[in-house]
């Protein structure tokens, strides 16, 4: 195909981690068995929450999307790693390869605002427990995930589009495991400009905006804490709020830092792109259910009521 004597690219090479079959090996093993624990362990997460009456409540709502999102997240990109680990040709068609860039912004997005969204809610909880129940009551739940996944199918769309107006003329090589924005836009013929802009804009608006909402609700929730005499109320309310706090940490830190590094293919990109893409969706099933008493709780009633299905 001919463009302005250009040849166009119409499909892309994914380098991955290693060209040594062993390791390659090794390496199928370890995320096969990491995908198969986060599939597991979201799915879990989803199943004591939709069957468990205790955890109806707008914090455990908010759980189960941010499970279902981890799990979906990690079906984007794991299963193709898996499958070039062992295949000789890691090849991926230009469709298959922005359609994996659009469902990485957009559960990258969305993941962000629920984030917040959760942090809102325990803010709630924390500083104006008296109203608690009428400001996140069913209807305003349900109100805030529908716009957190709206905004994140937008700025999928939105930044999907610009980067695939670009001319893709060669090489087209991509320095990473899975199709990514970053890797992908350094193989960009024509004037990037417009993905440039679109993708740092995103990046400021949406990244760093609900960093602000984040880290505002925590601030509020800890002077809260601080406030309160009794150190049995400050503890709980510490225990409750680590567990979000060390995911945001994680999503925020791997994530972010992820797109800000400059060199391509680097030692330190891989590692926070799988730190986010690979590892951040098991953690989180595990940071929650580990570190919280109804999770556990509910989880324990829930296994004893299969036993007594079962016998």
């Amino acid at each position: 195909m001919e463009v302005n004597n250009e040849t166009s690219v119409t499909a892309f090479v994914l380098l991955g981690l290693s060209n040594n079959p062993q390791i390659q090996v090794l390496l199928f093993v370890l995320f096969l068995v990491i995908y198969l624990l986060t599939i597991m362990g979201n799915l879990l997460v989803l199943l004591v929450i939709n069957t468990d009456f205790v955890l109806q409540t707008p914090m455990y709502f908010f759980l189960k999307h941010l499970s279902f999102l981890d799990a979906f997240y990690s079906s984007i990109i794991v299963p193709k790693l898996l499958e070039n680990l062992l295949s000789k040709w890691k090849t991926v068609s230009f469709l298959e390869c922005f359609t994996q860039i659009s469902l990485v912004i957009f559960s990258g997005a969305t993941e962000a605002c629920l984030l917040s969204v959760m942090a809102y809610d325990r803010f709630q909880a924390v500083c104006h427990p008296l109203s608690y129940t009428v400001a996140m009551n069913r209807k305003v739940c349900t109100v805030l995930v529908g716009a957190s996944w709206v905004i994140g199918i937008s700025t999928s769309l939105i930044n999907t589009l610009l980067l695939a107006q670009q001319h893709f003329c060669g090489p087209n090589l991509i320095h990473s495991f899975a199709c990514e924005f970053p890797p992908v836009l350094l193989l960009a013929c024509s004037d990037p400009y417009s993905s440039t802009a679109s993708i740092l804009t995103t990046m400021v608006v949406l990244g760093f905006g609900t960093l602000v909402l984040l880290l505002g609700s925590y601030s509020r929730i800890i002077i809260t804490a601080l406030g309160i005499n009794s150190a049995m109320g400050r503890s709980k309310i510490f225990t409750t709020c680590s567990s979000h706090f060390l995911v945001v940490t994680i999503f925020y830190g791997s994530g972010m830092f992820r797109y800000m590094t400059p060199a391509p293919g680097s030692t330190l990109e891989q590692v926070l792109s799988m730190q986010y893409s690979v590892v951040t969706p098991l953690l989180n099933p595990l940071i929650y259910s580990l570190k919280n008493k109804e999770v556990k709780a509910a989880l324990r009633r829930t296994l004893t009521r299969k036993s007594r299905l079962t016998f």
